[in-house]
């Protein structure tokens, strides 16, 4: 049974809301032998009904979904279904990453609905290969030359840590950094 965190942002998050929430997120589970903390956050903002998912599983694969409706379950549904094709879409993928098992490929190819009629995953191409040289900085200036190339996102070496580290844009506004870690 996989483990939930379900945290309300301008609403209350009810045992009915929190108990739906895991039996519609929980179904993504059954894809993987081990599953980490399921992260959902419910916001409603602006008249509209917000769910953003995280799933941990096992090897270091992060699933992520989000979805926003005018209503709440609604939303919940359309992200479960979000996460099912990503699964769906990456099954080769995560089968090879797998291979001493941890992933259910069986029960991928049974799949339903939307998730099923999704063709083989294509191999991504890389179209342009772009070289620079990753400065020494702090993040307040990483995000200021990010702005100034009108990036969404920026390649550093945190001068502090002298690790290789990305800021970037979020689609609230806000900034977000990636550093790495054990």
């Amino acid at each position: 049974m996989a483990t939930f965190t379900v945290r309300g942002k301008n609403m209350e998050v009810t045992p009915a809301l929190k108990d739906y929430v895991e039996k519609r997120v929980g179904k993504v589970a059954k894809y993987f032998d081990r599953v980490g903390e399921i992260t959902v956050l419910l916001t409603v903002s602006k008249g509209r009904h917000i769910v953003e998912v995280t799933v941990p599983v096992e090897g270091g694969v992060l699933l992520r979904g989000e979805e926003a409706t005018m209503d709440m379950y609604t939303s919940i549904d359309l992200v479960v279904e979000k996460l099912e094709r990503q699964i769906h879409k990456h099954k080769t993928k995560l089968q090879r990453r797998f291979r001493g098992g941890g992933f259910k490929a069986d029960l991928v190819a049974e799949g339903s609905g939307a998730a099923a009629r999704i063709d083989p995953a294509p191999e991504y191409s890389i179209v342009k290969t772009k070289r620079f040289l990753v400065k020494p900085m702090d993040v307040q200036e990483a995000i200021m030359q990010m702005n100034m190339v009108n990036h969404d996102f920026f390649v550093f070496r945190d001068a502090e840590t002298e690790e290789v580290s990305v800021v970037y844009r979020r689609t609230d506004g806000n900034y977000g950094l990636i550093q790495p870690g054990a």
